[in-house]
């Protein structure tokens, strides 16, 4: 599992979207991001999709998460 809490991007409050993490300064899960990468999206389109992200914020995601998984 993926330790989130040294990305900048995201952001967790046990009273917002059930605890889960979150982009920062929206409700839009971190998980949305990859399901719909999975789903075939393009980055560009996930931004269009959920207006309070930033491709900066998405590329951060994901570079996190490739560096998360090098480590492992």
């Amino acid at each position: 599992m993926i330790d989130w809490s040294s990305c900048l991007a995201v952001e967790r409050d046990a009273e917002r979207v059930s605890g889960a993490w979150v982009f920062c300064g929206t409700r839009v899960p971190v998980a949305a991001l990859f399901e719909n990468l999975e789903d075939g999206a393009q980055l560009t389109e996930f931004i269009e999709w959920f207006p309070g992200v930033t491709l900066q914020q998405a590329r951060t995601v994901l570079e996190h998460a490739a560096h998360s998984l090098e480590a492992a």
